[in-house]
């Protein structure tokens, strides 16, 4: 669900990964057809008129500050080079550098203000001390399951503040002397005991370890087992609209009803077999985010498929856009295998498969593990042993990736492989059931905190709050994923 939290904006892919055509899969994915693949639907407008024909109103951000530029003509040499200022960068940046290591940050636009639209748990954000980042929140959030069943869920949302996120990180950053280059990263290259980073303007870097924090995209960081990703594809818009039905206490965090589709018999049995929902932040009678979102498919829904959708669906509410003030297109990567462990190249963020396997959450779980990994490798670059090489390419990925860390991700990933077996009905009984669970659970299932003991304690009450249709779903549909999860497993744990 995160839709909830962009870590890859749809438009920045490489251009081999873009795609347009309707219910089919991009050129790096396997094709797999699904039921409408044959039939061309064409996106009507009503009296409401299409969103689609709206340009967005907001331009690219800038931040003003005065960063520490690197100096080319000084070849200096650095402890440690990160690739990338999105979030996971520039927190990593600023934990190493605590410690008095030379930290240099490569990116093509290091005052750009992100263009993702960030969505996270307030508690998680308050544990961060980051709760100044959040820009609204809401005291509950709202999962509609069904026409005429809603749950409430009382815990607190909110919106992060790109702008103050990214200024707290990078005066973090200056006040600690991290330097910047402004650059794209052509390619890295490793001998024994430092790498060395070539640049799109001819500059040379050398360190002692290179981070990836580039996002989902990045070369750099590489795999050695086949790319099973499941895919999460969402559409999203910050519109001005004349009215809309959602109340503003509470943010939809997941709507799944399919009423708008009665009328439209292509798009409701393909919603049936591979379903979509609104994902909502109102944040006034007139200003509401709203984004119709793809929470797991393999292959990936096609874009266009998600955008007829969100169509129908905001005709169905009677919501006119007036104007787009932002909108987002996002596909983000979710289970799949982790990296090679270790490697040359250290990855953080969605280079390291930090993404939430069944959920698409990861922005609080990078900022929250970035210290954690900083802290390891403070531990081997400022030390009199001066740790280098593999060994310390040994440290750090076992730092951020122990044994019990890798086997708690395969539950996660079991969940998504489930997920991908359920139609609408089964998708709808199975969140039913999941926000029926103690808190405890379910709170600590979205925000990756649980330990293996607490899965299988999750699972089971799982089990006995689900109806008899659901726990149908699960002996029937969960076999397959299971031996799977179990299998990887062994393997992590021989």
């Amino acid at each position: 669900m995160e839709t909830l939290s962009r870590p890859l904006p749809f438009h920045l892919l490489p251009t081999s990964k873009r795609y347009s055509s309707p219910l089919t899969s991009p050129s790096f994915l396997p094709r797999t057809k699904h039921p409408s693949t044959t039939t061309h639907h064409r996106i009507q407008n009503s009296k409401f008129g299409s969103f689609l024909d709206l340009n967005p109103k907001s331009k690219p951000e800038f931040l003003s500050h005065e960063l520490p530029w690197l100096d080319p003509s000084v070849r200096s040499r650095f402890d440690l080079i990160i690739i990338g200022t999105g979030p996971a960068g520039l927190r990593l940046a600023e934990r190493v550098s605590q410690y008095g290591i030379r930290v240099c940050c490569i990116d093509p636009s290091p005052l750009s203000v992100w263009p993702n639209n960030y969505g996270v748990w307030v508690d998680e954000f308050e544990k961060l001390g980051l709760e100044d980042c959040l820009d609204k929140t809401w005291p509950m959030a709202s999962v509609y399951i069904e026409d005429h069943k809603r749950r409430h869920l009382n815990r607190a949302y909110g919106r992060v503040s790109r702008r103050k996120l990214k200024v707290n990180l990078l005066e973090g950053c200056i006040s600690n002397g991290v330097e910047f280059h402004k650059a794209k990263v052509w390619k890295v290259n490793h001998q024994e005991f430092e790498s060395s980073v070539i640049c799109d303007d001819g500059n040379e870097l050398k360190a002692s370890l290179v981070v990836d924090a580039s996002g989902f995209a990045s070369t750099f960081v590489e795999y050695d087992k086949p790319r099973n990703n499941g895919y999460q594809i969402a559409h999203g818009i910050l519109a001005e609209v004349d009215a809309h039905p959602f109340e503003l206490d509470k943010m939809v965090l997941m709507d799944w009803r399919d009423a708008h589709l009665g009328n439209e018999p292509v798009l409701r049995a393909g919603n049936s077999r591979f379903p979509t929902f609104l994902y909502a932040m109102p944040f006034d009678s007139n200003l509401i985010f709203l984004e119709e979102t793809s929470l797991v498919s393999r292959p990936v829904l096609s874009y266009r498929e998600v955008k007829k959708r969100m169509v129908a669906r905001l005709r169905h509410l009677g919501i006119r856009v007036k104007s787009v003030v932002e909108d987002e297109k996002c596909l983000i990567p979710m289970g799949g295998p982790l990296p090679r462990i270790p490697q040359s190249v250290m990855g953080i963020g969605g280079t390291a498969g930090i993404v939430h396997p069944s959920t698409g959450y990861m922005v609080a779980r990078t900022l929250a593990l970035a210290p954690v990994l900083g802290d390891v490798i403070a531990e081997c670059l400022g030390s009199t042993r001066m740790i280098r090489g593999k060994p310390l390419y040994h440290r750090v990925w076992n730092g951020l990736w122990p044994i019990e860390k890798r086997c708690i991700r395969e539950c996660y990933s079991f969940g998504m492989e489930t997920l991908l077996k359920l139609d609408l009905d089964a998708t709808r009984r199975f969140f039913d059931a999941f926000f029926d669970l103690d808190p405890h659970y379910w709170h600590g299932f979205l925000s990756s905190r649980l330990s293996l003991t607490e899965l299988a304690m999750l699972s089971l009450s799982l089990f006995e709050r689900a109806s008899n249709p659901s726990r149908f779903d699960i002996v029937t549909k969960c076999p397959a994923p299971l031996v799977k999860m179990v299998g990887n497993l062994a393997l992590e744990t021989i």
